[in-house]
């Protein structure tokens, strides 16, 4: 049949002025070309395509659309539909690295604030907040700088007969001030003063701690009696009154605590300008640098004997440990690393016993006060001594001791100096 017009239409000859209309044409098959593969010998031919293997090119195979860019017919997808660098692949879009950064920045940030977070409400459990010092009574007025009564027990609380003969700590009942010191932390710098538990101070009036009763002053006697006597808060007490230093935090750490911190830590860096040895203390030290575990610093910070002036000797020793303690303590290597935070603060909140005020900031802050005298952003000395006194007490220098604590009342400059 044929589809043309019988009277020669438009594009025949004819002579008619008028083309006729658009006509539908009938749907024209085409016929089917069996695809020939490429010879084994040949390889895989990517560019492969039916009209290739038959030498015609139907345009079908190649990708070409209908108005879009001619193709020669060598079935290569056409510029627009390539993938760039870095694209995921035919119609997928390429990664938006900017926007994966930012949501892996903000997934990390709240990563380390749950952490933290949860670091601090674990390790403000720990702490032991047994020490009230609303007890005490005629309190100094407070001054501008934030002081803390740092102690040294010889507590054996949780210590089996092995350790205890390990640390060379003996097996006395109870417990009793082997060390003493304010930290005092101001603005113009920190000052660290060793209180030598032989100063021989008065014991006033007080309120039992445990009684509720009102006790009368007791006179002279060595400052460590008053913890022997009615615990921290004594202590506390007679402290601001033979000083006029208002105390704002307390904290304090017995034998065990204090060697599981430092082993905790991998041993804490000393220099020790004499050697000395001491049989009591278990302390064998030659001179020069080195790395003290636990047994060791407790030794370094109890010996007494081995020197002349025992205890102002000792007092300097404790400073200079405890100074090297916190430096290596507060450092971002310790603090952001939970395999090393973890073990020294479970080793030592248990056995620190502080204020029931005294948060894990303000033990932060008493830790960074302690480094900064190390770093030399302070001063640390012994509380000012006159001579002896009664009992082979050491006697203290009053008109230096007012002075170092006007000092520190009004957030001054250290510049007392003391042997």
């Amino acid at each position: 049949m044929n589809d043309w017009p019988e009277d020669g239409g438009y594009g025949r000859g004819n002579a008619n002025p008028h083309p006729e209309g658009p006509r539908r044409m009938s749907h024209v098959q085409r016929p089917q070309v069996p695809q020939q593969p490429p010879r084994h010998d040949q390889g895989y031919n990517p560019n492969f395509t039916q009209a290739q293997g038959q030498g015609y090119d139907s345009g079908y195979s190649s990708g070409q659309v209908y108005g879009g860019p001619q193709g020669g017919g060598n079935g290569t997808v056409p510029p627009q539909y390539s993938p760039g660098p870095g694209a995921g692949g035919p119609g997928r879009p390429a990664p938006d690295w900017r926007k994966r950064i930012k949501v892996g920045s903000i997934v990390l940030v709240v990563g380390v604030l749950a952490w933290g977070i949860g670091t601090y409400a674990w390790a403000s459990s720990q702490m032991r907040n047994e020490v009230d010092l609303s007890k005490v009574i005629e309190r100094p007025a407070e001054g501008d700088c934030t002081t803390y009564l740092i102690v040294g027990s010889d507590s054996r609380e949780g210590m089996s007969a092995e350790e205890k003969k390990k640390l060379h700590t003996g097996s006395a009942a109870g417990k009793r001030t082997d060390s003493m010191m304010i930290l005092a932390a101001c603005s113009s710098g920190n000052t660290m003063v060793s209180l030598p538990r032989d100063s021989w101070v008065t014991i006033p009036s007080f309120v039992g701690s445990e009684s509720g009763k009102q006790y009368a002053a007791r006179g002279g006697a060595k400052l460590n009696a008053a913890y022997a006597m009615d615990g921290p808060e004594l202590l506390v007490r007679t402290v601001e009154f033979n000083t006029g230093l208002r105390i704002d935090h307390y904290a304090e750490i017995g034998f065990a605590g204090f060697a599981n911190i430092v082993d905790a830590l991998g041993g804490v860096e000393l220099n020790i300008e004499k050697g000395f040895k001491d049989k009591k203390s278990g302390a064998d030290f030659q001179a020069g640098e080195q790395t003290l575990n636990g047994e060791q610093a407790l030794a370094f910070v109890r010996t007494r004997y081995a020197f002349a002036q025992s205890d102002l000797q000792r007092t300097k020793n404790q400073q200079k440990f405890l100074a090297a303690l916190a430096n290596q303590a507060a450092t971002p290597g310790t603090i952001l690393n939970p395999f090393a935070l973890y073990p020294t603060l479970g080793a030592g909140l248990d056995t620190l016993i502080v204020d029931k005020d005294m948060s894990l900031y303000d033990l932060g802050k008493m830790f960074f006060a302690m480094k900064g005298i190390s770093g030399g952003d302070g001063k640390s000395m012994n509380i000012p001594i006159s001579g002896k006194a009664p009992q082979n007490s050491l006697k203290w220098d009053m008109p230096k001791v007012k002075q170092l604590v006007s000092q520190i009342q009004n957030d001054e400059k250290v510049t007392v100096e003391s042997r």
